[in-house]
């Protein structure tokens, strides 16, 4: 099977896997320990899983657990889950235990893969149906479901403004789509070798690099995770050709000591940006310290990544506009959602292969999310005379830190565990490494002792650090608009 850069792909993840493993050939290289993954290795490992699978009675379409981070038995786990016609439920390991118990719950997995390092933490917030794989129960093998384009593929949970994580549910197609797109838009090869280096239960790391490699016929070289001191050592040693971070790794690299060995500048095509906002100043010193061309994105897990790219150089890169569309449709709506004419700010919508067919067991959210065939985004923007896309705003109140999606009502309910609470909302504020970063306002019981330590403390066990709020300022009173709703939206400018 062959890339067809006007038609994406056809068949499933099943037929690509079979065809890159009878072309034969390297898949994955990891520099960490110097390990080879063949195509042919990699297909027959998850073949062999996917029919223990189905020995336990898992059946299609049924969600499997992976609890990995980045590395060869995560990629086994992920591609024995879409081999067997299984639905890949991906788990993010930095989510916070609530988020984790909500996913494996919501989900319905009766089965999961996990790493060793995440036993102990899984085994105190897993619903008691949950049965951790252990060596030796996937001996047993059964015939595989047949499984069609149109199938259940990948559950991915991604945070909305509810509180309440949402399942992005993405078929067979649309994930193949989703690989489609970025390598039609940076033109990706056989002799490609991308870098990845964002974990794989993300939407970036699992689309752009693991299905791009799938769909392109190229490779990847796989870090267990992001390290400014040895990214461009491991880019060396793992020979690649391309990378794709967020912009909170591009300043880490432009803020560090190491550079790039002759060998990585001459064979390095570019790097990618995705997941938010890349600063224009970064953007221009990157590519002046270390000569290599970063293309900015845009992306959604319910787009299986890549909606929108700048074109790879000669082509016009605009700085400041994560690009055109690729592979799929962009309008911008007016507010009673109609088409809005030309350099008119509205709201980004996406029509395309890559968009995900529901949110599992939510059909409200669903239809609220589109309008017709058209996936409603919730930023705001314009598209210029040349078809490329302005963000201007955000409808809605995500904070976006580090390029990961952070829903503000989730940490206030933890605030409002909390007895002495009165009124609570967190909000983002500007944040040089982390684009935002995450603060709160409470209010509080008269004569209450509760200190902005304490309540860290408690976002902490609750959330995990990532999620936390970095301040949490005590007001007498959070503002609140008319109808008495905290307009989450002021707190930055009021403190």
């Amino acid at each position: 099977m062959t890339l067809d850069r006007e038609r994406p792909p056809e068949g499933t993840v099943r037929d690509w896997l079979d065809a890159r493993a009878e072309a034969g050939g390297v898949a994955i290289v990891f520099p960490e320990t110097g390990e080879v993954l063949e195509w042919a290795t990699l297909r027959a490992e998850a073949r062999v899983a996917a029919r223990g699978l189905a020995a336990l009675g898992v059946a299609a379409g049924e969600s499997v657990a992976i609890v990995h981070p980045n590395g060869r038995d995560g990629v086994v786990a992920l591609y024995a889950a879409l081999y067997g016609g299984f639905r890949a439920t991906m788990i993010n390991l930095a989510a916070g235990a609530d988020a984790i118990a909500y996913a494996l719950d919501h989900s319905g997995a009766r089965f999961a893969f996990v790493h060793e390092g995440q036993r102990e933490a899984i085994g105190r917030c897993a619903p008691e149906r949950l049965t951790v794989l252990a060596p030796g129960m996937l001996e047993q093998g059964a015939d595989l479901p047949d499984v069609e384009p149109g199938c259940h593929a990948l559950l991915m949970y991604t945070s909305g403004t509810t509180g309440r994580p949402k399942g992005v549910v993405h078929t067979h197609a649309s994930l193949l789509a989703g690989g489609w797109t970025a390598a039609i838009a940076h033109d990706l090869g056989p002799g490609d070798r991308g870098f990845c280096v964002l974990p794989i239960y993300h939407i970036n790391g699992l689309c752009v690099t693991l299905m791009g490699a799938l769909v392109s016929g190229g490779s990847l070289a796989m870090t267990a995770r992001f390290s400014a001191r040895n990214f461009w050592d491991q880019a060396d040693r793992g020979e690649v050709t391309w990378f794709s971070v967020v912009p909170t790794i591009i300043s880490h690299l432009l803020h560090g000591e190491a550079n790039p060995s002759a060998a990585v500048s001459a064979r390095l095509r570019f790097g990618r940006s995705a997941s938010s906002a890349l600063a224009v100043e970064t953007q221009a010193a990157f590519e002046a310290r270390f000569g290599v061309p970063i293309i900015e994105t845009m992306g959604l897990t319910e787009t299986a990544a890549q909606i929108l790219s700048n074109p790879l150089p000669p082509g016009v890169r605009k700085i400041g506009s994560p690009g055109v569309a690729y592979g799929n449709e962009v309008r911008i709506l007016t507010a009673d959602l109609q088409e809005a004419p030309p350099m008119q700010e509205g709201e980004i919508a996406i029509r395309g292969p890559n968009v995900m067919v529901e949110y599992l067991h939510n059909p409200e959210a669903t239809a609220n999310t589109f309008a017709g065939e058209w996936l409603r985004t919730g930023d705001l923007g314009h598209i210029d005379e040349d078809g490329y896309v302005f963000v201007t705003g955000r409808l809605k109140e995500l904070i976006i830190k580090g390029g990961e999606n952070i829903a503000p009502r989730e940490i206030d309910e933890v605030l409002y565990s909390e007895p002495d609470i009165i009124e609570a909302a967190a909000f983002a504020r500007p944040c040089t490494s982390y684009g935002e970063r995450v603060e709160a306002a409470v209010s509080v019981k008269p004569g209450s002792d509760l200190s902005e330590a304490a309540l860290i403390a408690l976002c902490h066990a609750r959330l995990g650090k990532f999620k936390s709020p970095d301040s949490i300022h005590f007001l007498d009173e959070l503002p609140k608009g008319p109808s008495g709703k905290i307009q989450r939206l002021k707190l930055a400018e009021l403190i």
